[in-house]
């Protein structure tokens, strides 16, 4: 079968997060004004409240995010986020990071210069998901 190009790329290692409450509309939105997201495709669920699939492309790397459906794994995935941070290297940390509050995000922890040469910082965004900034000392 070929590979779907909608379903993120065929090398790498692809985030794919499960956004809780009905909300993944709401993330995709909330990942474009924030991280200048770019939308590749969406699919709604059949009960047309959720989001069953979508493919962004963010600072020129893949995420795919849905809903959550308790219904077909009893939970499995109902858990807060945590354990993990999704990671943007960019040219300019501070415009970055400011996007990002601008948008809605939250400070976990400051945007600081940091010892291996990386301006650096971690947002929250709206669904608990840790984003880090970082972007090289000049």
């Amino acid at each position: 079968m070929p590979h779907n190009p909608d379903q993120g790329p065929k090398t790498g290692c692809t985030p794919h997060i499960t956004i809780r409450d009905k909300r993944a509309k709401e993330a995709v939105a909330f990942y474009q004004r924030a991280f200048g997201a770019e939308v590749k495709t969406t699919a709604p669920a059949q009960d047309g409240e959720r989001l069953m699939h979508a493919h962004l492309i963010v600072n020129g790397g893949s995420l795919i995010l849905n809903d959550d459906f308790p219904e077909f794994h009893q939970g499995s995935y109902n858990v807060t986020p945590g354990g993990f941070v999704l990671h943007l290297q960019v040219e300019d940390a501070d415009a970055a990071f400011q996007r990002a509050l601008d948008a809605g995000a939250t400070v976990r922890h400051p945007l600081q210069d940091q010892f291996w040469g990386d301006r650096y910082g971690h947002v929250v965004d709206p669904f608990g998901i840790i984003w880090s900034i970082g972007a090289t000392i000049a």
